[in-house]
């Protein structure tokens, strides 16, 4: 008797070759609908399904291989005499080869102006049933989704592995278990559900790294199945090795930064997922060159962000400096020609836009997993409480908000200094807020006279206030809701400087 392969895919990418080269092997194809025409098109005999169920398709085709001629075909047990006996009394004939891609649900939900029902309709169901019975009969059953693996079915054919089989069918349940966390992520949006009582989350694999934080670390990079908006995950890479573990967190956490910015050309530098530098200006060079003042030792080895196109006149002093990565949207011709003479240089080309990706953000903790949205909390002017007897000038809101921008990306304890567009010091990771402005105000040094300073939550004493007043700033901003604000707002009333609460912390954990 000859052995059976069902074929019925939405990707027809290798389909006939492969198709040809199970009938050489002496496989007797079944199809199905489109798959079934492409087939018949290429001159290869098809039995359809309907010959098999001796049943028509039907509702439009959302029944056809429902059917215990074919279900029975796949999961029968070949050891078992019962199931062949069974078999034989109901003359059903094996079915030994499954291929089968899905609906593009990923695809489908993508588009522009979905509908819920053109989105329901592109809901597999027959496939997903196919896969999973054909992958739960491995042992006598191959079972194929991905095109890439038809060249391997076929050599292994006279062999026939069940190690491959094997291999095959875990991909089949990885395969269908993404396809329903599709779906399920798609429903859970669609009722705004914020914290279901089962998690489904999904990624698509990216790169294998080398190696995690460490070389005794294994790791992968994932993406987003339906990402949107600028990411390092589908960023390109116009030249330089292979990213690392590392490379990508910082290079993540440059563009969150940089994101912030889009009225005027910004550049970030970072340094251990911290900025070291943050700058603005009327061009990109500009901007590039304050975040370099801003800590030109820290920047060494670093990884820059910035928010417009990278021109000549900035590549030639970005090839002065040793540094891993640059992200930006694009470009230029001849920037791109001379920074590709640094072969180690890694350049990435990615959308940076204001970030409006309110997507969830999960974090690992052992045996767990914490989710939450994104802080995409902004605060603009009218949002501020002048809380002071002094309050700021223009200048010096236009300052604050800027030292606002970057604090929120800094690891808590966090103080960020700035001035002239500029962060002049930054202090981060404490393990108390004194600590923190510390170094941020020993790094800013004497420009820290006339500066503003941000902090990324209130000051439960004074002892802040009274360095940053020592050193020489004018201007405070933080969220407020301390039992003892007053005490840091009569600091402030002392010696005339303004401060403004803004209503909101960025902790950053």
């Amino acid at each position: 008797m000859k052995k059976r392969a069902l074929l019925s895919v939405s990707d027809k990418t290798g389909l006939i070759e492969f198709a040809k080269g199970l009938v050489e092997a002496g496989y007797q194809l079944i199809s199905t609908g489109g798959t079934l025409k492409s087939l018949k098109q290429a001159g290869l005999e098809v039995l359809p399904v309907s010959a098999v169920t001796n049943f028509a398709e039907i509702l439009d085709g959302r029944v056809k291989t429902l059917h215990p001629s074919i279900h029975a075909g796949i999961l029968a047990r070949r050891d078992v005499a019962e199931h062949q006996s069974q078999l034989e009394e109901l003359d059903i004939t094996p079915i030994d080869l499954v291929v089968v891609n899905l609906y593009p649900f990923k695809e489908t939900i993508a588009k522009p102006n979905l509908t819920e029902a053109e989105a329901i309709e592109n809901i597999d169901i027959g496939g997903p049933t196919l896969l999973r019975a054909a992958a739960k009969n491995f042992e006598s059953v191959t079972v194929v989704v991905d095109p890439t693996d038809y060249q391997q079915v076929l050599e292994d054919l006279p062999k026939d592995s069940i190690g491959l089989r094997k291999k095959l069918a875990a991909k089949v349940f990885r395969h269908t278990a993404h396809y329903d966390a599709l779906i399920a992520e798609y429903f859970t949006e669609q009722m705004e559900e914020t914290d279901p009582e089962n998690l489904s989350l999904t990624y698509e694999k990216v790169d294998s790294l080398r190696y995690g934080e460490n070389p005794h670390q294994s790791a992968a990079f994932y993406k987003e199945a339906n990402l949107k908006g600028g990411s390092i995950a589908h960023a390109k890479q116009l030249n330089g090795k292979a990213l690392s573990y590392n490379n990508i967190q910082d290079a993540n956490a440059a563009l969150e930064i940089v994101m912030e910015f889009h009225d005027q050309p910004a550049a970030v530098a970072v340094k251990h997922m911290n900025p070291s530098g943050v700058g603005m200006g009327e061009t990109i060079k500009q901007a590039f060159q304050r975040a370099y003042e801003a800590d030109p030792i820290s920047i060494f080895g670093g990884i820059i962000a910035l928010n417009r196109e990278v021109d000549l006149a900035t590549a030639q002093h970005l090839k002065e400096i040793f540094l891993e990565i640059i992200i930006a949207p694009s470009f230029s011709e001849e920037a791109l020609k001379l920074l590709v003479e640094k072969p180690n240089l890694r350049l990435l080309e990615t959308a940076v836009e204001p970030d409006r990706l309110d997507s969830k953000k999960v974090v690992s903790v052992r045996g767990g997993l914490l989710v939450q949205n994104r802080d995409l909390g902004r605060v603009e002017v009218d949002d501020l409480t002048v809380v002071t007897e002094q309050a700021p000038t223009k200048e010096q809101l236009k300052e604050l908000l800027f030292a606002w921008k970057v604090v929120k990306h800094v690891k808590s304890n966090a103080i960020v200094v700035a001035k002239g567009k500029q962060t002049v010091g930054v202090g981060a990771g404490q393990m108390n807020r004194v600590g923190a402005a510390q170094i941020a105000l020993e790094q800013a040094g004497d420009k820290a006279k006339g500066a503003v300073l941000a902090s990324d939550a209130f000051f439960p004493m004074p002892d802040t206030v009274e360095n940053a007043v020592k050193a020489g700033i004018t201007a405070i901003i933080q969220p407020g809701g301390s039992k003892r604000d007053q005490d840091s707002i009569d600091v402030c009333n002392e010696y005339g400087i303004a401060m403004v609460m803004t209503g909101m912390r960025h902790f950053k954990h």
